[in-house]
C-alpha cells in the first residue's frame, strides 16, 4: 500500500483539499494520515486524477497503425510522461489488411503486462469519412460506412473498439450510427462535410462526439452552421479539441468552451509518432511528414496531428484561455472518462476508482504518473 501524505489532490465532489490518499491498484482511503508507504512530494505539487487521452496516433517515433507490441508499449510509456494514464489507440484510413494488423495488435497488448498508460480501446478514426474532407488521411483507402466492416473490425479488435469517426452524409452512416450506439460505441462526427440537417439526424440515430472539432470539418457559415455550428448548438455532443494554438486558435477555443456545457469537452491530443522526439522529417499513413517548432504538416502544408503534451492541452487551456484550473482537470479526465462509459473506473479521485494519478508542479511539469497504483513515471531531479 503506498499514499500520498498530507497533499493537495483534487477529490471527487471536494475539489482540492490537502488530505492523505491511501492506494494499492485502487484508491482505499482519503483522510487524514496513514502508515502506508509515502510517496514524497514537493512544496506546490498537485495531484489530479491520471488524464485520458480518447484520440491519438502515435508517440515516441512510434505510430498504433505500426501493429507492433513493441511500438505500442512505446506509445504508453511515452504519453506517461505527459501524465496520461489511459488512452484509445487511435488508427486512421488505411488498407483493410493495415487497420486488421493494427487492431490484431491491439487485443493482444490489451491482454499483456504493461509499463506505462493503460490502452483501453481503440478509437477508429476513418475509413468510413468523407474524401472532401480526409486531412491528412490517404483518400485512396476511404469507404462507406458499412456495419459488416465495422463488425470485422471490431472482433479483430477484442470488441475493444470504443469510438468511429465517421462522415454522417455518406451512404450507410444512418445505419452504422444506430448500430453503434445498440452496441455501446461512440459515433463521432468527424472528417465531414455534413450540413445542419445531416448532424441533426445522426444526432437523432446516436452520435455523440465530435472529432478534433472545427478540424477537417464544415464550418460554422450564417446560412448553414454546418459541423462547426452543430458542434455548439447541441448539448447532446461532446466536443474533441486540440488545445495547442495551432489546430485551433485560442479565440476559437474560448468560443467553443463559452458554448459547450462544462461536461462535454474533452481535450485530446491527437498526436503523430513525432510527439516527443527531436523535429525533423517523420510520417503519417505512409505520407511524409515535416515536424517543425511544433507543427507537423504534410508536404502540401496540411497539418497533419499534433505533437501536443496533455499536460500543455491543460496549460493552454488554463492560461491562456482563462478556464479554472479544476474545469481544465475535468476536459483532459472525468469528462474522456464518460464519454466513453469508463467513469466509474477512472477519471476522478474516489474510494474504490482505479489508482491513476498524475502529479504536476506549479509549472504544470509532471512529477509522477502513476497508472493502477504503479509508479510508471517520475521526474529526475
Amino acid at each position: 500500500m503506498k499514499c500520498f501524505k498530507n497533499a493537495v489532490v483534487y477529490v471527487e465532489g471536494s475539489g482540492l483539499v490537502r488530505c492523505t490518499v491511501e492506494f494499492d491498484e485502487k484508491i482505499r482511503f482519503i483522510g487524514d494520515t496513514s502508515s502506508a508507504e509515502e510517496i514524497e512530494l514537493p512544496v506546490g505539487a498537485v495531484v489530479l486524477p491520471g488524464f485520458v487521452d480518447q484520440h491519438i496516433h502515435g508517440a515516441g517515433g512510434s505510430d498504433g497503425m505500426d501493429g507492433t507490441q513493441n511500438d505500442l508499449s512505446i506509445i504508453s510509456q511515452t504519453v506517461a510522461k505527459e501524465g496520461t494514464t489511459s488512452f484509445l489507440v487511435t488508427t486512421m484510413t488505411q488498407s483493410k489488411e493495415n487497420i486488421l494488423n493494427a487492431l490484431s495488435a491491439v487485443k493482444t497488448f490489451r491482454a499483456g503486462e504493461n509499463d506505462g498508460a493503460r490502452a483501453v480501446g481503440v478509437h477508429l478514426e476513418g475509413p468510413f469519412i468523407a474524401p472532401a474532407h480526409k486531412g491528412a488521411q490517404p483518400l485512396e483507402y476511404v469507404v462507406e460506412p458499412d456495419i459488416a466492416t465495422f463488425d470485422e473490425y471490431n472482433e479483430a479488435s477484442g470488441n475493444s473498439i470504443k469510438i468511429v469517426t465517421l462522415a454522417p452524409e455518406r451512404e450507410g452512416a444512418r445505419e452504422l450510427i444506430a448500430h453503434l450506439k445498440e452496441k455501446g460505441v461512440v459515433a463521432s462526427i468527424g472528417h465531414t462535410g455534413a450540413k445542419y440537417a445531416e448532424i441533426q439526424t445522426a444526432v437523432e440515430n446516436g452520435a455523440s462526439n465530435v472529432t478534433h472539432t472545427y478540424n477537417a470539418q464544415s464550418p460554422l457559415h450564417h446560412r448553414e452552421i454546418g459541423v462547426v455550428g452543430s458542434a455548439m448548438l447541441f448539448d447532446e455532443l461532446n466536443c474533441e479539441m486540440i488545445a495547442d494554438t495551432i489546430h485551433v486558435s485560442v479565440p476559437a477555443m474560448k468560443l467553443l468552451v463559452k458554448n459547450k456545457p462544462k461536461d462535454k469537452l474533452t481535450l485530446i491530443t491527437d498526436a503523430m509518432r513525432a510527439k516527443g522526439i527531436p523535429d525533423g522529417v517523420s510520417e503519417l499513413g505512409g505520407q511524409t511528414v515535416y515536424v517543425k517548432n511544433g507543427e507537423a504538416r504534410l508536404a502540401d502544408g496540411t497539418l497533419a496531428g499534433s505533437v501536443l503534451k496533455m499536460n500543455r492541452a491543460v496549460q493552454n487551456v488554463v492560461e491562456k484561455v482563462g478556464v479554472p484550473f479544476t474545469q481544465a482537470v475535468d476536459y483532459a479526465t472525468i469528462n474522456p472518462a464518460k464519454n466513453l462509459g469508463l467513469d466509474g473506473e477512472i477519471g476522478s479521485v474516489k474510494v474504490g476508482k482505479r489508482a491513476d494519478f498524475t502529479v504536476l508542479n506549479k509549472n504544470y511539469d509532471v512529477l509522477y504518473t502513476v497508472v493502477g497504483g504503479k509508479i510508471v513515471y517520475r521526474a529526475e531531479n
